[in-house]
Formats: C-alpha cells, structure tokens, sequence
C-alpha cells in the first residue's frame, strides 16, 4: 500500500508470537475440530479471566460468522432480535441475519449504544401477538459502532431488564479488547459473562490472524451449539489454527496489552486533533477516532494516509473515521499530526 493505513485494526498480519506458535507446533500431530491440545489450553487461559461462570468456550473463523451461528442456534423463525440502528448486525454484514429467517429491529441511537427505554420501545411496536414477529434476543456491540463502550451500570441495567422480560443478552465483542482496556470502562471479561447470556471476544481486530471466541453463560444456548457450528461450516478441521491464536494471546496478558496499545494511540491522535481546533464529533473511548475536517484538509491527508470518510457535511466538512490497531506505527500517527498542524484551522 503507498500510503499508510487507518482504516481498520486488521490491515496488519498477526502479533509475531502467534506466528512463533504456529511455526514451533506446525509438525504436530494433532485431534481435529477443536479437539488439540493449544484449543484446549486457550480456553483454559480464557476461563481464568472468565471466574466460575461456567461459561463454554467455542472457536470460530470471523464476526459475521460467530454472529450467523448464534441467531440462527438461539431463536425460533419468528423471533427477532433488537439493536442500536448502528449495529454490526444491521449495517455491515449484507442481511446475514435476515438471510437465516431473523427480523433484525433497530432503535434510534446517537452514540452506538441501546438503553433500556430503547428496548421497551422495540418491544411495545411489535405486541400485537401472533401477527408480529416476537423480540427475543437483544444485541450490543462493545465497543459500539461509534467506538463508545459501555460501563457496568449500563450493561448491569440492560442485562436487568432482558431478564424481567424474558429477553436474552448478546453482546458483539469483535472489538470488546478495545471496550475493556478503555479508560471508560470498569467492565471485566467474567461480568461480560455474568451479565450476558453469550458474548464473543474478538481475535483478528486484537492481533490475531483469524478467529473470535463464543463464551456461552446460558446453558440452553450451549446445548448442541458445536452442531450449529458444523452445520454453518464453520468446524475447522485443523481446529487448532484457532486455539493456536488464542492460546498466544491470553498468555501473559497479551490480549490487553495489545488493545491497551491501540486505545492510547487513538488517545493521542484524538487530542491532537481538538489542539489543532478540529472537532471530534463522538469522544474517543476506544480506538476508534471521528473528527470533522475540512475537505480540503482530508484531500491532503488522503495522499499519505488511508481511512474512510464517514459522512458529508454541507459546510465544507466531513466526518470521517480513524481507527488505531495493536500494531500502529506511532511514527505514522505522529506524521498525521504534523500535517494537521502545519495545515491549519
């Protein structure tokens, strides 16, 4: 690539150690599906951070992916699911979840995040029994679509209430190394699996080469999950590519140290946007970055630098979106600042 990318937290391969893994085990012999010995030591490793949940642990290939097997194992045909009209699930993964027979309702959300007035209201415009599909299942990203996180009270508020309505929790976790390492947040992985009835940690956005981790709480969610798995082709034979990634990044930490990493990046980028008198329209609490600049300015920044411009203004601006990875060159972030400096507002 001639310029350098901000576009997303995979343009990069993966943490070297996870190559190191991979080269030191490659001829292993090994069980199939899941079965080897590094998938079996990753869940060990993840049930540390996870207490005495009781939670299972399941590997599968990408988010789309663990999203489709889990619509399609925890709901009947008419039940659907409620979300933030910003959601992973609504947006960006060409109607899977539709394609599986799931109404997706969406609820107006400014920063990315659902409230529980929001899930009421999602709930009160489709009662009329039996003629409209059923909500059944509510569905959150941490850290949201806009990069906010949510914090205990807020998850500990919507996990109350999907319990006295009969609703399950779900939480999209494809940047949740981002959420727990953000300075807004007093979340851990076991009140995740506390407070949800399934969540998955995300892998390739953390810097792994490929792979999320489902941790199902609720033991009627696990029942039978690996055929759904299987029957969504998603049960690698050589499994243990899978373990193998998560095995290297939740040994010693590695995992929040490689998110805390992108947080403080974005944190410095971020603040030097607002000294150079730019707006950011969203507060940076993870690594995700939306600052309104100039057309002009983004013409500049685009010969050197790769990101998506978000949304049009009619005043000569744009949002656009900034994302930071574990493996972000800091000298790159720094060359970005100079340029908006030596541009002027």
């Amino acid at each position: 690539m001639g310029t350098y990318s901000f576009l997303d937290d995979y343009s990069e391969g993966c943490h070297q150690s996870i190559l190191d893994l991979m080269q030191q085990s490659n001829m292993s012999q090994q069980a199939a599906y899941g079965n080897d010995e590094y998938s079996d030591n990753a869940r060990k490793l993840i049930q540390v951070h996870l207490g005495d949940t009781a939670s299972e642990v399941f590997f599968v290939a990408g988010g789309t992916l663990a999203n489709l097997i889990i619509a399609s194992s925890a709901l009947r045909s008419h039940e659907a699911i409620i979300t933030a009209n910003s959601g992973h699930i609504v947006r960006h993964e060409t109607g899977a979840i539709e394609a599986v027979g799931h109404k997706v309702i969406s609820v107006p959300s400014d920063d990315g995040k659902l409230t529980v007035a929001g899930i009421d209201a999602a709930i009160g415009e489709h009662s009329l029994f039996p003629h409209m599909v059923q909500a059944r299942i509510v569905y959150i990203s941490n850290a949201t679509e806009r990069g906010t996180v949510y914090t205990k009270s807020e998850l500990t508020d919507i996990s109350t209430a999907c319990k006295e309505r009969n609703l399950m929790l779900w939480m999209d976790g494809a940047r949740l190394g981002a959420a727990l390492t953000s300075n807004k947040s007093d979340l851990t992985l076991q009140d995740c699996a506390l407070l949800t009835d399934v969540f998955w940690i995300g892998g390739t956005k953390a810097g792994a080469l490929i792979g999320e981790a489902i941790v199902i709480s609720n033991p009627r969610l696990r029942e039978d999950f690996q055929c759904f798995i299987k029957q969504r082709g998603a049960l690698l034979a050589k499994g243990r590519l899978l373990g193998i990634q998560f095995s290297a990044l939740f040994a010693d930490d590695r995992f929040f140290d490689l998110t805390r990493f992108s947080n403080q990046m974005a944190q410095k980028l971020s603040a030097a946007i607002v000294q150079c008198g730019y707006e950011i329209t969203a507060e940076t609490e993870s690594n995700q970055i939306f600052p309104a600049l100039p057309n002009d300015l983004i013409t500049v920044l685009q010969e050197n630098f790769g990101f998506y411009v978000w949304q049009q203004r009619d005043n000569g601006t744009a949002v656009v979106r900034l994302v930071t990875s574990w493996a972000t060159d800091e000298q790159q972030v720094d060359r970005f600042i100079a340029i908006l400096q030596n541009h002027g507002v």
